[in-house]
C-alpha cells in the first residue's frame, strides 16, 4: 500500500494588512538637477509632472530604507516579526549579486528562520511580490508575508546622462500581505515582453568593468588607464525614452483594463488608482484610457518623489492612505511597469 503523505491546506482569500514607507531626507530639486543636464525647471515639469526627488545620503543603505518601511508595515498591521512567514524584496539597486537583501532583511527585523528572497522585476517588481505573496499565503505556505520594494538609484545613476537619471530618486515601500474571509488581492495579470530588453538598462556589464580593470593592470601605465576607462565603463542606468513611454502608455493601459475585468468590476468600483510613478504624462494618459472616474483618487507621488521603482506603487499607496484615511477598505487598481520589460498589476483591497 502506498503510503499517503501530508500536504499543506490551502486558504481561500488573502488581502493587504498593512502598509508603511521610508522617505531619505535629501531633497534634489529640478534646479539642482539642472546643475548637471542643459534643462530647465519649467522642461522637467512639464515633459515629467516631477517637482522634487528624494534620495539617500552616503550614510543610508538599501537595506535601511527596507528596514524602515518593514517596520512601519508590521506596524500597520499589527503584528509581530515573528509571525512573518516569507519575505520577499523587490530590487535592482542592492550592491550584492548574492546574498540577498531579503535574507538580511529578514534577520534586521527579527524574521529568521522565514524563507527570504529578492525579484529582479525593475518597476513591477513589488506587483510581482505581491503576486507570489497572495499564492503563498493561499496555498498555505505562509500565514503573512512581507513584501518590500526598495531602491538606492542614486547608486546607479550618471547625474549628467539625460535619458533617465533625473527622473530617479531613492525610497522604500512594503505591505503585508496575510489571510481574509473575503477576497482581497485580485488574479495578477504580468508577464514580460523580452524583445524590448534593451529599452531600459545598465550601460555595461559587470563583467565589462572588470575585463578593463584586469587589461589596464596588466599594461605598463595601468593607474591610467584604469583612471580613464572607470568613469566609461561604470554601469550606469539609461533608457530609449520614446519606446519606453509609447509601451506605457498604449500597452499597459491594455493590461490595466485586463486586471480590471479578471477581478469582475469595473472602473467606476475603484476609490484609487495607484500606477508605478514613472512620469506625471504617462499617469495621465492611462487615466484617460482607463475612464478613470473623477471621484478615484489617483496617485500623484512622482511630484515629489521621482521615480522609485519597484518601491513607487506601495510608497505611494502609504502616501496616499495617509492623506485620504477613508480609503481604507475600498478597491484600488495598481499596476507596474519597467525594464525587461515586465508588467504587473492587480486589484487590491486597501488596508
Amino acid at each position: 500500500m502506498t503510503a499517503v503523505m501530508n500536504q499543506t491546506a490551502s486558504r481561500e482569500f488573502s488581502r493587504i494588512h498593512g502598509v508603511g514607507s521610508f522617505r531619505p531626507d535629501v531633497i534634489v530639486t529640478n534646479d539642482d538637477v539642472c546643475q548637471w543636464i542643459d534643462s530647465s525647471d519649467e522642461w522637467i515639469q512639464q515633459r515629467t509632472g516631477i517637482v522634487t526627488r528624494a534620495r539617500a545620503d552616503a550614510d543610508t543603505s538599501l537595506l535601511d530604507m527596507a528596514e524602515g518601511a518593514a517596520r512601519s508595515a508590521l506596524a500597520s498591521a499589527g503584528i509581530e516579526a515573528s509571525q512573518i512567514g516569507a519575505v520577499i524584496v523587490a530590487t535592482v539597486t542592492f550592491p550584492y549579486a548574492t546574498p540577498s537583501a531579503a535574507s538580511a532583511l529578514a534577520d534586521r527585523i527579527g524574521a529568521t528562520p522565514a524563507p527570504a528572497f529578492d525579484i529582479s522585476a525593475a518597476c513591477a517588481g513589488y506587483c510581482y511580490g505581491v503576486a507570489q505573496a497572495d499564492a503563498l499565503v493561499r496555498s498555505g505556505m505562509a500565514e503573512y508575508v512581507l513584501v518590500v520594494g526598495a531602491e538606492k538609484l542614486s547608486d546607479v545613476i550618471d547625474n549628467h546622462e539625460r535619458t533617465i537619471s533625473f527622473l530617479l530618486g531613492d525610497g522604500a515601500g512594503a505591505v503585508i500581505v496575510g489571510p481574509s474571509d473575503i477576497p482581497g488581492i485580485s488574479p495578477s495579470v504580468w508577464g514580460s515582453d523580452g524583445s524590448r530588453w534593451n529599452a531600459i538598462g545598465m550601460t555595461h556589464s559587470q563583467l565589462d568593468l572588470r575585463d578593463a580593470v584586469l587589461q589596464a593592470e596588466s599594461s605598463p601605465d595601468g593607474t591610467a588607464l584604469v583612471a580613464g576607462t572607470e568613469a566609461q565603463l561604470w554601469p550606469t542606468l539609461r533608457q530609449d525614452g520614446q519606446t519606453v513611454f509609447r509601451w506605457a502608455v498604449w500597452e499597459m493601459a491594455k493590461m490595466a483594463k485586463l486586471a480590471l475585468e479578471k477581478a469582475g468590476i469595473t472602473a467606476e468600483d475603484l476609490v484609487a488608482f495607484i500606477p508605478h510613478q514613472a512620469n506625471m504624462r504617462i499617469i495621465d494618459e492611462m487615466v484617460k484610457q482607463l475612464k478613470v472616474p473623477e471621484k478615484v483618487i489617483v496617485a500623484r507621488d512622482i511630484a515629489t518623489s521621482g521615480n522609485t521603482s519597484a518601491a513607487s506603487i506601495p510608497m505611494a499607496m502609504d502616501n496616499m492612505l495617509k492623506e485620504n484615511p477613508e480609503l481604507s477598505g475600498g478597491l484600488a487598481l495598481q499596476i507596474g511597469f519597467g525594464a525587461g520589460l515586465v508588467f504587473g498589476a492587480q486589484v487590491v483591497v486597501l488596508p
